[in-house]
């Protein structure tokens, strides 16, 4: 019996240890770059591709998007024209992902032709030409099951979020037990392609403008508009309540389309 403990007690262990790692941490950045440098800040996308690709091999992300916004309510009434995604194994490198230092010296890694100050001043140059308004340090909650690759060209919606004050859990439940399946009948039926649902990070108060985000993958406008229309015939009664309950326990505060111009994995 003590055996059958120890080795149950281990299962439990492997299989926590095996969530853990298959977790992901995430941080968006809504990017608004003034109209007349935004051929130079592209060419600054490039750069920084090149530099998310040593700090890959070197284990400090698992990846980089970099999303051109197609349409969208604003944030505080600001005209965002991009979105950039960094994906981390662990909060402490999502946390350190920022550091200046380490971004030049990844930066000379990739560019050995540059020395320090040329990185520094391409970098602040960069920083200049653009308006860095949103920040956001996310863990992915659920996701849907699905063999699902990024690809250049693809589609995203990213819904953002505010649970109802009272119903933080609510909301929670309903995302995973309500509209996960949802999403993944939706890609049993070629009509999306991933799905995932998440929460921030670091800790926020009631004055939060939102808590959580929902990114939604379509391959092409086709799939996203065919999606649209998508009614689900087979939803029971007790379903649809579940969905209106789940609907009325968060706000949806922005929506974005957007799509995938560059990526790093």
């Amino acid at each position: 019996m003590k055996k059958q403990l120890i080795t149950g007690f281990l299962a439990l262990l492997v299989s926590l240890s095996l969530i853990a790692q298959e977790q992901q941490y995430l941080v968006f950045e809504f990017i608004k770059v003034e109209p007349n440098r935004v051929l130079d800040y592209l060419e600054y996308k490039d750069f920084l591709a090149e530099v998310h690709k040593v700090s890959k091999s070197e284990g400090h992300i698992e990846g980089w998007d970099f999303w051109s916004l197609q349409s969208g309510s604003d944030l505080e009434g600001e005209n965002f024209q991009y979105v950039t995604v960094t994906y981390y194994q662990d909060p402490v490198k999502m946390m350190n992902g920022n550091d200046p230092d380490q971004l030049v010296d990844l930066a000379i890694s990739a560019f050995p032709e540059m020395d320090e100050d040329q990185v520094r001043n391409k970098i602040r140059d960069a920083m200049d030409m653009r308006d860095l308004a949103v920040r956001s340090y996310m863990v992915e909650v659920a996701r849907t099951s699905d063999a699902f690759e990024f690809k250049p060209g693809m589609l995203a919606s990213f819904d953002l979020m505010k649970a109802v004050e009272g119903k933080f859990q609510d909301y929670e439940r309903a995302e995973k037990e309500v509209f996960l399946p949802i999403h993944q009948k939706k890609i049993q039926a070629d009509l999306m392609e991933n799905w995932c649902f998440l929460r921030t990070a670091l800790p926020t108060g009631s004055e939060a403008k939102s808590t959580h985000l929902t990114m939604n993958i379509y391959a092409n406008y086709l799939q996203f508009f065919n999606s649209m229309e998508y009614e689900d015939m087979e939803i029971t009664e007790a379903q649809q309540k579940a969905v209106e309950a789940g609907l009325n326990s968060r706000d949806q505060k922005w929506v974005y389309l957007a799509t995938l111009e560059t990526l790093v994995r």
